[in-house]
Order: C-alpha cells, then sequence, then structure tokens
C-alpha cells in the first residue's frame, strides 16, 4: 500500500498555509466557502478554513518538506534513532568497562568460585569449562592493566559520543551530520568486514548491510563530496523547491514558470 507522506504528516503536525503576494498565485491558493476564507495547504494541497499561518512573496513561501523529501527525511530519522540507541548501550558498555577496572580482583574471585561451582555441572553435560572459549576470553580480560581498561572506557565513550552526535544531527536533517555519519560509518566499514572473517552471525551481517546501505543512501541523494553535482546542486534544487513551492501547491507546472 503506497503511503500518502504528505496527508500522514499533516495529520501529525497540522496544515501550513501561506498568503502570497502575487495576485494570480493568491487567487488559487485561496477559497471562499460558506463556513469562511479556505486556504491551500502547502504540504498536501487540501483547503483548510481560517487564517493563513504567513504571508510575503512567493519566494519567501516556507520551504515545506512533501512527498520524496518527506521520505527520505522518514529513513534519516530512523537512521537517527539507531545510531541513539546504539550510542546508549556503547556508553553502557564504556560504564561496565569502567566498573571493571576498579573492581577486577572482586569480580576475579566471583568468577572463579562460579567457575568451581558450575565445573562440576558441565562434567555432567560432557562440557570441558576449563578450554572453553568464552571462559578464556573473560579470564584474559583479568590479565589487562587499569589504564588499559581506562582507555578502553574513554574509547569506548568518545565512540558512544559519536554515534550520539549523529542522531540528534540526523534528527534534525543537518548536512554537517549527514558528513559525519558517512566518514564515521565508512571508517568502521572494515573493521566491520573483518570481524566477519573472524566468526559470522546473523547480528553482524545486518549491521554492515545497514551500514553500507546508509552511507550509500545519505551520499547520492544528499549530493555530499560532489556527487551529482555536489553542494551547488543541493543548494540550487532546495533554493529551486524554495520558489516553485507556491506555484506547486497551487497546480502550475514548473515548466510553465520557468519558461
Amino acid at each position: 500500500m503506497k503511503i500518502d507522506w504528505d496527508r500522514r504528516t499533516c495529520a501529525r503536525r497540522g496544515h501550513i498555509t501561506y498568503l502570497p503576494h502575487e495576485e494570480h498565485l493568491r487567487e488559487r491558493l485561496h477559497a471562499a466557502t460558506a463556513l469562511g476564507e479556505a486556504w491551500r495547504c502547502l504540504r498536501c494541497g487540501d483547503f483548510v478554513l481560517g487564517d493563513p499561518h504567513g504571508s510575503g512573496p512567493a519566494a519567501d513561501a516556507p520551504l515545506v518538506p512533501r512527498g520524496k523529501v518527506l521520505r527520505d527525511l522518514f529513513i534519516l530519522r530512523f537512521l537517527a534513532v539507531e545510531r541513539a540507541v546504539r550510542g546508549v548501550f556503547i556508553v553502557l558498555a564504556a560504564v561496565g568497562v569502567w566498573q571493571f577496572s576498579n573492581q577486577k580482583d572482586a569480580v576475579r574471585r566471583f568468577f572463579d568460585e562460579y567457575i568451581a561451582v558450575l565445573r562440576p555441572v558441565a562434567r555432567h553435560f560432557h562440557y570441558d569449562l576449563d578450554h572453553s572459549p568464552v571462559v578464556g576470553t573473560i579470564q584474559k580480560t583479568f590479565g589487562y592493566q587499569h589504564s588499559t581498561l581506562l582507555l578502553v572506557a574513554a574509547l569506548l565513550l568518545a565512540y558512544a559520543l559519536v554515534e550520539i552526535v549523529e542522531g540528534v544531527g540526523l534528527w534534525r536533517a543537518k548536512r554537517w551530520a549527514e558528513y559525519l555519519t558517512v566518514v564515521a560509518t565508512a571508517a568502521f566499514l572494515p573493521l566491520e568486514i573483518y570481524e566477519l572473517t573472524e566468526k559470522v552471525s546473523w547480528l553482524k551481517i545486518a549491521t554492515l548491510v545497514i551500514n553500507i546501505l546508509a552511507v550509500l543512501y545519505i551520499a547520492v541523494t544528499k549530493r555530499l563530496f560532489g556527487l551529482r553535482g555536489g553542494r551547488a546542486a543541493f543548494e540550487a534544487e532546495r533554493h529551486s523547491a524554495s520558489l516553485l513551492e507556491v506555484e506547486t501547491s497551487a497546480g502550475v507546472p514548473a515548466a510553465a514558470h520557468n519558461g
């Protein structure tokens, strides 16, 4: 089922109307009804009773996201939430490493006692805890120096900060956040690919695919790094949309305006 992004957004946020100074446009956007004056919404095109939300030249009409732009904004916000959630989990991991660095001896004693209790049970099920990869990995962490663990915690916090900043910027559709997301995500792709060569899991595969698609989608659709005309084409596209917003909502073809 095709989603009507315009009406969906207007239902959630309300309509946006505008009174242009140009008379021919004003006539197309205005309607007189038995209940009073009505103005056409710049987003969904429906007529709305009441006074317009703003007025001025058509060139100064608000740039209202519509159609494909709204869909792109939804995708950006999905990525923003994913980045923010990941950042929160990384912060929790950093706190865990920091607490572990301060209580390593107590954790080691608890772990050794826990393993001693479980060892007979594991033998009953023919599982050797002493040669378990998981147990071995945990035991290795006890050998890390306090300064090393603090460094790991600090790096995790820095990584989490980048993820959260990306999330906030993408949610607000900031161009700098799009650049930051592409650069930061692309920088970690080789590490994610290397981790897949060590051990394959559906989570790792899904994360890698999402990150690759995010890099390609943002770079191409937002014309980053000179792609599809670069920033000049991006700004021209926005400026053109701003100039034609009222005409488009009023049903005036762009070609006629350009002619």
